[in-house]
């Protein structure tokens, strides 16, 4: 239960950093179809770099230090989420595209990376930090 909780919890403390970076970038660059797509890909970086850190830590209890370790860490944490993301990108812009307001936008990206968290942990699990008890 402690697990799911704190997962949950980096779940949301990834989500909004990605969100408020995401609300940084438009209000920078605008809605246009490009500030769109570069507030997402900046939103996912920075969520995505905070998600692992916490993850690797405190939810698979990984203390494995060193560049060569994070590097390759990291890489398979980034692959193991391509299909996450595609899953979060989707939703979101499907939301974004029928009702093109900043509310819609928020909540199907919310959505989307609702479902994309869950479905990363049991990649993460089985693939990442598979040496690390989970």
């Amino acid at each position: 239960m402690r697990l799911a909780a704190l997962y949950t919890a980096f779940a949301v403390l990834a989500t909004l950093a990605n969100l408020a970076a995401q609300r940084v970038v438009l209000a920078l660059l605008g809605d246009s179809g490009a500030g769109f797509a570069l507030a997402v890909l900046t939103g996912t970086g920075v969520g995505l770099v905070l998600k692992y850190l916490l993850d690797k830590r405190w939810i698979f209890d990984d203390r494995e230090t060193g560049a060569r370790a994070h590097s390759r860490k990291f890489g398979l944490y980034t692959a193991m989420g391509l299909v996450t993301t595609a899953i979060f990108w989707g939703v979101e812009t499907a939301a974004w595209l029928t009702w093109h307001t900043d509310a819609a936008r928020e909540a199907g990206a919310v959505l989307g990376l609702a479902i994309g968290y869950v479905v990363k942990y049991h990649l993460d699990r089985r693939f990442t930090f598979r040496t690390a008890p989970a």
